[in-house]
């Protein structure tokens, strides 16, 4: 490091509110990074790549000369006041979000069996483990998919992380892949106006994890399975089924028909029959 990286960390933090916003939105120690201020210590190698995403320069910019960095960033409008401002405003729409449909969906946590054609494997059946639970403020939920497409091959688990939010009467929920993170998913669905919740209905947008990666959409059944289950046994439970199975009831396989009729122009989700 040389002596210019802190006249140039000092500018860039000029840009920001405070020294105290900087160190919070970047995770890092307040006396830490003040001693990368005064220069009595160096940032680490991913330290100081941390640093240089935050603030939208290179590793080898943010070492130049001080009146050569200054020149450089005045013609970036990126850095400015105003942009480091929009993810504090940001930050409160989502936490409007979250208080606006968070109680709403407290009668929805729990554990969920998951039903959908399955995208990576067509003409079969995937059956996921949800759990959807109440974080703080935040309806959030854990998928897990268990993949064996052959009895004697060892099965491939992926875990999908994400939120829920309850908005005009639908259920949203987005979740990312979080092993590999190639994939990022968007269910919607209906409801439940009963006193108890058996199924949840609705449509999953996504991509396939492997293959063409195409994106495509598939109707989506969700079966309550309580607030509390024996995970492992649940788990055994998951996995592709062949849509003449006898393990899943038939009127779920029916609900899960990607059929469009003659006079539908869109997938559309369906409520389950009854």
């Amino acid at each position: 490091m040389t002596e210019h990286f802190c006249s140039n960390l000092k500018l860039l933090c000029s840009y920001h509110k405070s020294i105290a916003e900087v160190c919070r939105r970047l995770g890092v120690n307040r006396t830490q990074f003040n001693r990368y201020l005064k220069g009595s210590n160096q940032p680490s190698t991913h330290r100081l790549q941390q640093i240089c995403d935050f603030f939208g320069v290179e590793p080898h910019e943010i070492l130049l000369p001080h009146h050569q960095f200054q020149r450089l960033i005045s013609v970036r409008p990126r850095i400015t006041t105003h942009a480091t401002e929009q993810p504090a405003a940001e930050q409160q729409h989502l936490q409007r979000l979250r208080q606006q449909s968070g109680q709403g969906l407290d009668r929805y946590l729990g554990y969920y069996f998951e039903y959908y054609l399955s995208m990576a494997s067509p003409g079969k059946i995937l059956r996921t483990l949800v759990h959807i639970e109440k974080v703080s403020d935040q309806v959030v939920f854990q998928r897990l998919e268990r993949m064996q497409e052959r009895p004697n091959e060892k099965p491939c688990h992926s875990i999908y992380l994400g939120a829920a939010y309850l908005l005009a009467d639908r259920i949203f929920m987005v979740d990312y892949e979080s092993l590999t993170e190639q994939e990022i998913s968007q269910t919607i669905l209906f409801p439940s106006y009963r006193n108890r919740i058996t199924y949840l209905t609705g449509l999953k947008l996504g991509a396939s994890g492997s293959g063409e990666r195409m994106p495509c959409a598939t109707r989506v059944v969700y079966e309550h399975l309580g607030n509390s289950v024996d995970k492992r046994q649940a788990l055994r439970l998951c996995g592709l089924y062949p849509l003449d199975t006898d393990q899943i009831e038939p009127l779920l396989k029916q609900a899960l028909s990607n059929q469009i009729a003659a006079d539908e122009y869109h997938l559309r989700a369906r409520h389950l029959p009854r």
